[in-house]
């Protein structure tokens, strides 16, 4: 456990040192202790559902492929699989020079290397789960292992799962601390925290651990690991984004938004670009700050896109 508090000089306002460790946290969430109510939910995606047909045009889905964290996470991937899948997206900048490529490749941390050796492409990341993923249940000396060595095997970003055991138990100290080592040890690239939203239980729950993520240093919040029964919902993505939007207001922090788990058709993605686009406005809809996760939406997109 850290006895320092690690903090980015932006939060300094939050950390009251006098207070006892947990109550600090506890600090930080009465700052942003406004939660949305299910019918200001309900009306966000009602809106964001109305737009779907009109932003069904080859400009937002050049840029929704651009957003794509193309992923295979599957306990059946091997060096040949994920070098074909690498493979595939080198192709992708030759047979379609004028298209902006995916954002990342997402797999597990042992085939870092593999992706990051035989990517040819700029500017597409490497992506890795990491931390025990997908249930972060494992010692907290194997999670600072594991991203150190996907780290230093090629990873440019690194996807964790926040200790959601933890969390519920109300341990936030614990959480947090978690989050800021991994953030040192992945330095300037990109942490990407998971909330696991479908099993947070409520509204509240799921405002807490966005704050807390953000607060303890993630450059992303992600909806879901596409593990659990429930994936990405339009609700989640919705009072995630609120929470981004608070949270810069205050910070002055930009922080993107990730949706993953079980997206898989174009009208799905559109919604989540339309949430993002309606509560954090157009400046968030970049890859920089709005990603998709997705191991099947790339070929559909694609074909949407070039008529093949």
């Amino acid at each position: 456990m850290s006895e320092h508090c690690h903090c980015h000089d932006e939060e300094h306002l939050y950390h009251d040192h006098s207070c006892e460790e947990q109550s600090k946290y506890e600090f930080v969430l009465n700052e942003y202790a406004d939660t949305p109510t299910d019918e200001e939910i309900a009306r966000a995606i009602k809106r964001a559902g109305e737009k779907v047909e009109k932003n069904n045009n080859k400009e937002i889905l050049k840029k929704l492929f651009a957003s794509l964290d193309l992923t295979t996470l599957k306990c059946t991937d091997n060096a040949e699989s994920v070098l074909a899948l690498t493979e595939k997206v080198n192709a992708l900048e030759e047979k379609y020079p004028d298209l902006k490529n995916v954002a990342a490749i997402c797999v597990y941390p042992n085939f870092a290397s593999i992706v990051s050796q035989s990517l040819e492409v700029e500017n597409v990341q490497v992506a890795c789960v990491s931390g025990g993923f997908p249930s972060s249940q494992t010692f907290p000396e194997v999670k600072i292992a594991e991203t150190a060595l996907a780290l230093k095997d090629g990873a440019t970003e690194i996807d964790i799962v926040l200790s959601v055991g933890k969390f519920l138990s109300g341990d936030y100290e614990s959480v947090c601390d978690e989050i800021e080592e991994l953030k040192d040890i992945c330095g300037e690239k990109s942490l990407k925290v998971i909330l696991e939203t479908g099993v947070l239980q409520s509204t509240e729950n799921i405002k807490k651990a966005a704050i807390l993520s953000m607060y303890s240093g993630a450059d992303f919040i992600k909806t879901s690991t596409g593990k659990e029964a429930s994936g990405a919902t339009p609700e989640a993505a919705y009072i995630m984004c609120k929470a981004i939007k608070e949270y810069y207001a205050k910070s002055g922090r930009k922080v993107g938004f990730k949706a993953a788990g079980g997206i898989n058709s174009i009208e799905d993605a559109l919604l989540y670009y339309n949430i993002v686009e309606d509560t954090l406005g157009k400046e968030w809809l970049d890859s920089k700050l709005f990603r998709i996760g997705t191991s099947r939406l790339a070929n559909t997109l694609l074909s949407e896109i070039t008529g093949e």
